[in-house]
């Protein structure tokens, strides 16, 4: 079992020779942009470094100050998100910048408490820009963290029941001083040698403390308790063509799943599948539906998703809630990945 200093200083001259080279990261020993580590960490929740770096500097170029970000419309900040997934984070985003512009003048808090109570900010976001951006001790704890928390001390006690515990521990390893740095050192040990699968224990700074390695069940940790089967639910999208091929798009809720996204209207999605008849009262306008063939799939964190296309015309000027996009300008649109399938389904299957 590692103690404090020792373990944090062979971390950070194991950091100061291999830490990764990102988009929204400093070199070691150098304070970050709040800016950049504040966009960079709401991107990087549930979602991949490679995914997130071409988002990064699209947004960067974009908008490269907070208050930028903050004066843009937010149909605008929706729609470079799109692809992204997990739609609320783009939300939050717009209106934490907003906050910060309006209320702190351009300029993040300092510390964990006035980072909480920005938008979208929750205890690991508020940990990293303290420790990653001003340089004062706070605990990051994300799952590569928790991965190697679990490992240097053989913690077999299964996630998320263990997720107080590792964070107990990573804090008791936290250094005084070049906490960003340290911080940013265990997620990339996490990342790059101490991984889910083959871990290189034979690289490791830590090898040596490292009390699972010494038991031979470092392959085993952390334990977790075993997921659910995610169920399936089921819905009807309604690809509504114009007399002019205009299609019908509308605007989904502000909360809840892809709120405040452009969508093909559909069905609710339930846990039963639709029938043609049990689908028509749903319709965004009167039409002449006609089913196409085939079903779009997609997986949500929760559930898997199923939905069948009907494809329906109308005449010239049809009354109903949405908007008529031109078929060559859906691109404009923040659409999600799932209606970018649906629609490359209907391209496919109605013409």
């Amino acid at each position: 079992m590692p103690s404090s200093t020792p373990a944090a200083s062979i971390l950070l001259s194991w950091y100061d020779r291999n830490a990764r080279v990102l988009p929204w990261r400093s070199r070691p020993g150098q304070y970050a942009d709040p800016y950049r580590v504040w966009l960079s960490e709401v991107m990087l929740q549930q979602t991949t470094v490679q995914a997130v770096a071409p988002y990064f500097l699209r947004f960067l170029e974009r908008w490269p100050t907070v208050a930028q970000l903050a004066e843009a419309p937010v149909d605008e900040v929706m729609h470079a998100w799109a692809g992204l997934g997990y739609y609320a984070r783009a939300r939050n985003l717009h209106e934490c910048a907003k906050v910060v512009a309006s209320i702190h003048d351009g300029q993040f808090p300092d510390d964990e408490t006035g980072l909480r109570k920005l938008p979208g900010i929750g205890d690991y976001t508020a940990a990293a820009i303290t420790a990653i951006a001003f340089g004062k001790k706070a605990t990051v704890v994300d799952g590569n963290v928790e991965r190697v928390m679990a490992r240097i001390f053989a913690i077999t006690e299964p996630l998320p029941a263990s997720k107080a515990q590792l964070k107990a521990l990573a804090a008791s390893l936290t250094p005084d001083d070049r906490a960003g740095d340290y911080a940013q050192a265990v997620m990339d040990l996490g990342a790059t040698v101490c991984t889910p699968r083959n871990p290189a224990c034979g690289i490791c700074p830590w090898m040596d403390a490292c009390a699972a390695r010494h038991q031979g069940i470092e392959a085993d940790l952390p334990a977790k308790v075993a997921k659910a089967e995610r169920p399936t639910r089921f819905g009807v999208a309604f690809w509504t063509l114009r007399k002019d091929g205009a299609v019908l798009l509308r605007l989904r809720p502000p909360q809840g799943l892809l709120g405040g996204m452009m969508e093909v209207p559909s069905t609710p999605w339930r846990e039963t599948a639709w029938s043609f008849d049990e689908a028509v009262p749903e319709q965004p306008l009167a039409a002449e539906w006609r089913p196409l063939s085939g079903v779009v799939r997609h997986t949500f964190t929760h559930f898997h998703l199923e939905l069948i296309l009907v494809a329906g015309r109308t005449g010239p000027n049809p009354q109903t809630r949405g908007i008529w996009c031109p078929l060559d300008k859906l691109g404009d649109h923040a659409l999600p990945t799932l209606m970018r399938k649906v629609v490359r389904h209907a391209l496919a299957k109605a013409y």
